[in-house]
């Protein structure tokens, strides 16, 4: 099945069955987010940017959020 008839099925859908979809959608995208973040951090993409801050922080660079 390809993306134009993904696409078709959806705007078929009745309006429940589209709010499910959106709702699994959203997890989805939120759980494939959270596996890219971590294994970002595991290869340690994110050292420098953490090391940075880490500085900023020590350097009184930081403020309460």
């Amino acid at each position: 099945m390809g993306v134009a008839e993904i696409e078709s099925a959806i705007t078929q859908l009745p309006a429940k069955e589209f709010a499910e979809l959106m709702a699994w959608l959203q997890e989805y995208c939120q759980r494939a987010w959270d596996k890219r973040i971590a294994e970002d951090l595991a290869a340690g993409r994110f050292d420098s940017l953490m090391a940075e801050a880490e500085n900023e922080y020590r350097r009184g660079l930081s403020r309460p959020l």
